[in-house]
């Protein structure tokens, strides 16, 4: 048995089928396109020594709304186990960073009513799918014309998620345990993100037999079929994820220029359930 706990910065690579690793840092290399650069991480996916998440958050990622308002993780401590070719990987998040708008050389905007506005906004595309592209066009013209970018910032309060995910290099599967013990009482929702890169995971395949290639897979969509995938066409690459009761899974896709770059699902439950567990499976196709 070895056993690894963080004391300074740390990375771990594991196998899980033929040419693919899961990697998870406590510590990322900023990449200037997007955003999420500045966050910690999920598990990624590492193709033949190539990282395949993009603009993504991995797996495993844990969000958590207050209303309309989303936190982020600013912040994780790592603690790894391997038992021969079982992995545990003890990630604890801290939750404490919310989405700005920034404007280069001036900062970022404080309107509350902005804020609130966005929120909405965000809200009215993820669910009225009639209206999401003029939505994201008008969105993407305000960003243009006034150079907006999103940034992250302090959130004024800060919540713990604690994740043990459970790697079985021989098989590619991957149990998800999700602590929720002691969250604030204002949190309403809680979200895991699973998602890698959308240039590279362009496909969406489920049980029910719905087929969605590039664009025809939308930004977030409920999941009602039993089991579900995304797969890289240029990797052959696949991940999978079932239904879990008390919960909803969502899959979603959205590739904008370098801004956003993302495909994968989502669990959506209440904070009440304190204790979520999930099975995530990734295959490299023949």
């Amino acid at each position: 048995m070895n056993v690894r706990y963080q004391a300074a910065p740390m990375e771990v690579i594991i196998p899980v089928a033929q040419g693919v690793n899961l990697k998870i840092a406590d510590r990322l290399k900023e990449q200037a396109d997007y955003a999420t650069s500045c966050l910690p991480k999920g598990l990624l996916l590492v193709s033949d020594g190539m990282e395949l998440a993009e603009e993504a958050v991995g797996f495993g990622f844990p969000v958590v709304k207050c209303g309309l308002q989303t936190v982020f993780p600013g912040g994780i401590e790592l603690a790894v186990e391997q038992h021969g070719s079982i992995w545990s990987v003890q990630a604890v998040f801290t939750l404490d960073l919310v989405e700005k708008i920034h404007r280069p050389g001036i900062g970022s905007i404080k309107s509350g009513l902005v804020y609130g506005l966005k929120n909405s906004f965000a809200a009215l595309i993820r669910h009225i799918s009639p209206l999401r592209g003029l939505l994201t066009g008008v969105s993407g013209g305000l960003r243009r014309v006034f150079g907006w970018e999103t940034t992250y910032e302090y959130a004024g309060f800060h919540a713990t998620i604690k994740m043990i995910y459970t790697i079985h290099a021989e098989t590619g599967k991957v149990n998800v345990e999700v602590d929720m013990t002691g969250l604030p009482g204002s949190i309403t929702e809680v979200v895991v993100m699973n998602e890698q890169g959308a240039r590279t995971f362009d496909r969406y395949l489920d049980s029910s037999g719905v087929s969605l290639q590039g664009k025809e897979i939308d930004c977030w969509d409920e999941v009602t079929a039993e089991e579900a995938c995304f797969i890289s066409t240029t990797r052959q690459v696949t991940f999978k994820l079932w239904q879990v009761k008390g919960a909803r899974l969502f899959r979603g896709r959205e590739l904008v220029n370098s801004r956003l770059a993302w495909a994968g699902f989502g669990y959506s439950f209440p904070p009440s359930i304190q204790r979520f567990i999930y099975e995530l499976k990734i295959e490299r196709q023949p």
